[in-house]
């Protein structure tokens, strides 16, 4: 099975969009991940749900998890709000890290591979132009029929 066998239309998020915006994206679409474009429309980062919403977090709240317990629900509401100022790009890691991006041809092996060593559950699939993607759900739904 190849990853044109797998790949899925997915919506994208480009280095400008608000990243309230983003956020609402993932939450409203139930997406495990943003996939974030280029001015190309070419993959520049793949961010699992969890790392968008590290984004949200305060640093001081994820490296002390009893300063959470602190701040009440209409404190934690102003941290959301303050993504709108800030774009995709403002918010990514200052680390490059491996793309997990794949070409048509990938197998699910490979694809498997790359999500495991990049800790990604979707992969972007791309022949020039961004095709779509492979998430692990469909993966495993696919390689592992119940």
């Amino acid at each position: 099975m190849r990853a044109s066998d797998l790949l899925v239309p997915y919506p994208t998020v480009t280095l400008a969009t608000p990243a309230i915006e983003a956020a609402r994206l993932l939450a409203d679409a139930d997406l495990p991940g943003l996939v974030v474009v280029d001015d190309r429309g070419a993959p520049f980062a793949v961010l699992p749900g969890t790392q968008v919403l590290r984004l949200a977090v305060p640093i001081y709240c994820q490296d002390d998890p009893n300063l959470t317990r602190l701040i009440d629900e209409a404190a934690a509401d102003v941290f959301i709000r303050e993504l709108g100022d800030r774009t995709v790009r403002e918010l990514l890691p200052p680390q490059p890290h491996e793309l997990p991006v794949v070409s048509p041809q990938a197998t699910a092996l490979e694809i498997a591979a790359l999500m495991a060593r990049t800790r990604s559950p979707l992969v972007a699939v791309v022949d020039g132009v961004f095709e779509g993607v492979v998430t692990l759900h469909g993966l495993l739904d696919r390689v592992m029929p119940s």
